[in-house]
């Protein structure tokens, strides 16, 4: 059984967070993304991030925001999304890069939040069904097919999108359901909560323990006991303020 030290060192190489394991192709990105299963933009957390992982000088060194971005290799994040990955912004807001065996365990968490949406705010209710009906569609469209103002449409867009309701795709937004037409998991929401809860401690190998109820925007689907539940269930084991995967 590894020692807290063996699994950092493992989580080094997994994650890619040594210079010499730097990415150094969109290919190679990809593959990092199917190996991991999520993937967040910027380090934030234990989550492996992709810009991390590119081990590249920042476009404007010392600076914050865009010019931290790496230099080169920034454009990758969308490059991944058009070659078919799905970009959520779950990750309490932020954007996160999930495979298709992520977006699955997604999807009844999707669903699920936007029937809750659809139920609490009508014009949530609006443009919701709206996206149902109609499918992708372009920013401007939206704009002039439900009469709002580009605020308007950000403010409405904003909370769907943190609880996975709605999924922007560049310039075209669609309902969640819709990145995956047809059930995933076979599981309700709250079981795959747990399965992603899972899929995030096998993609950052090791985790502080404290920080597993802020990976995710779905604060309500959290339970005090669960990680104890996934330890007696055999799924985590914990070791010095840590969770890493049981098996």
């Amino acid at each position: 059984m590894e020692t807290l030290g063996e699994l950092r060192e493992r989580r080094a190489y997994e994650c890619r967070l040594t210079f010499d394991r730097a990415l150094d192709s969109l290919d190679e990105a990809e593959a990092f993304l199917r190996d991991r299963g999520l993937l967040t933009r910027t380090p934030d957390s234990a989550l492996p991030s992709l810009y991390e992982a590119c081990h590249e000088e920042a476009y404007k060194p010392g600076s914050g925001g865009f010019g931290g971005w790496p230099r080169t290799k920034w454009p990758w994040f969308g490059e991944l999304a058009e070659r078919g990955s799905t970009v959520v912004a779950v990750h309490r807001g932020k954007n996160l890069l999930v495979s298709n065996e992520v977006a699955a365990l997604l999807d009844p968490i999707c669903r699920s939040e936007i029937e809750r949406m659809r139920a609490e705010d009508p014009d949530w209710r609006r443009l919701l069904d709206h996206l149902a009906s109609a499918g992708p569609s372009n920013l401007e469209d939206l704009l002039v097919e439900l009469g709002l103002k580009p605020k308007e449409l950000k403010l409405l867009r904003s909370p769907l999108e943190r609880c996975g309701a709605i999924v922007a795709r560049s310039l075209e937004v669609t309902a969640g359901e819709q990145i995956h037409p047809e059930p995933g998991s076979g599981l309700d929401h709250r079981g795959a909560f747990r399965e992603l809860l899972l899929a995030g401690v096998r993609s950052a190998v090791v985790a502080p323990e404290a920080e597993l109820n802020r990976w995710f925007s779905w604060r309500w689907y959290w339970e005090d006991a669960l990680v104890d539940e996934l330890v007696r269930a055999g799924r985590l084991r914990r070791l010095h303020g840590h969770v890493t995967p049981a098996d």
